[in-house]
């Protein structure tokens, strides 16, 4: 049992905190959270992950549902994404913007489809340390007349069963034939008999669904897959994985400052087939004159690893920083992300990283480091 004396009460636990405990898991503060950093290790976890299955307590995570008429419209104004071509089942990674085309944060916008009375239907998941920015940001912003938003993030467990074998595990609990939901796709069901929300996505570059149940069921079904051999995982591998897939993690590889384009993200950027939508200028102006630094891809050798604030080198002049780094487990070598200028940012440009107060040879490299096999396409 985890020592009481260690825990930090003004932290938010998920329904799953105890049976992290029960596991001996370590516990880490995360987006105002205590959440299992490993339960094992992160070497374990990782490598389960890429071989075989894990699972992940992500109930920190924002869950909002939306309903109401135009919703979709709506929505459009908030993110630079078409979401006008979703059909019911679909899901769209985007962004929210401010005004100077910054960042919000990352979300995922999941289509449900329309009623009988034209009322239209999502689920938008958020990142934790930003539920309540997000709330507010999207509320002031939707016709309240129009629209009925429910906060379902201290209601609901979210449990994100990923790796090469994953459906399989979750196949046995569903009628449904989940090998026929694509990348991003999404189905209501049930699971022991009571309402579950699957969705083909995750944050770790592997295959598996992301299952949104009330807390009761989340509890059995933890222990089910506990049970039939499921690892727990923490957000130690979390991080690792989603770095080898090249996924930005917000307030660090991506903010309020940073725009899409800057970050690598210009496919979810719509310009030509979407109305106005805020901080629009701004990315049709960095369109059309370029962007002043970009997020790129870096490798270095031997166990030189580029940690986040390192400072990244050309010619011995400090011109960037790196966001996100590690050593890549799957890999074998060093990798990272940083922001350095535009004419810097082309594949195999050589550069160096400050460690420690030395300068060590990194070069520019295509992301994703890693692209698994098992992957589903949409």
């Amino acid at each position: 049992m985890a020592n009481p004396e260690n825990i930090n009460q003004s932290l938010a636990r998920t329904p799953l905190y105890q049976m992290g405990v029960e596991l001996k898991a370590k516990f880490t503060s995360f987006g105002g959270w205590e959440m299992p950093i490993q339960y094992s290790s992160i070497i374990e976890e990782h490598h389960t992950v890429r071989n075989t299955a894990g699972m992940f307590d992500i109930s920190h995570m924002g869950k909002f549902i939306l309903q109401g008429q135009n919703l979709i419209s709506q929505l459009e104004y908030l993110v630079p994404s078409d979401l006008s071509r979703l059909q019911p089942g679909q899901a769209q990674y985007t962004v929210l913007l401010n005004h100077q085309g910054g960042i919000v944060d990352d979300i995922i916008i999941y289509y449900q489809g329309t009623d009988s009375f034209d009322t239209q239907k999502v689920v938008i998941i958020v990142n934790a340390a930003t539920t309540d920015k997000d709330r507010a940001w999207i509320l002031a912003h939707l016709d309240p007349n129009t629209v009925e938003f429910q906060d379902l993030s201290r209601d609901k467990i979210l449990i994100a069963v990923q790796g090469p074998t994953a459906t399989n595990h979750l196949q046995s609990l569903v009628t449904e034939d989940l090998s026929a939901i694509k990348a991003f796709g999404h189905l209501e069901t049930t699971i022991f008999g009571k309402y579950a929300f699957l969705a083909r996505t995750g944050y770790t570059g592997e295959d598996g669904f992301e299952v949104m149940v009330d807390s009761s069921v989340g509890i059995d079904l933890w222990e089910n897959l506990y049970n039939v051999g499921v690892i727990p995982c923490g957000l130690g591998c979390r991080d690792t994985l989603r770095l080898e897939a090249a996924m930005a993690l917000y307030g660090q590889d991506i903010d309020d400052t940073i725009t899409p384009l800057e970050a690598g993200l210009g496919w979810l950027v719509h310009l030509d087939t979407k109305g106005d939508f805020i901080g629009k200028k701004v990315l049709i102006q960095q369109k059309a004159q370029g962007v002043p630094r970009k997020l790129i891809g870096l490798q270095t050798e031997g166990r030189n690893i580029p940690r986040h604030g390192y400072p990244v080198l050309s010619s011995g002049q400090v011109v960037g920083e790196v966001t996100s780094g590690t050593l890549s487990l799957t890999l074998g070598y060093p990798i990272a992300l940083a922001y350095v200028p535009s004419q810097l940012a082309t594949v195999k440009q050589q550069l160096e990283v400050e460690i420690r107060g030395k300068a060590y040879p990194a070069v520019v490299v295509k992301r994703p480091f890693y692209r698994s096999k098992n992957r589903v396409t949409k």
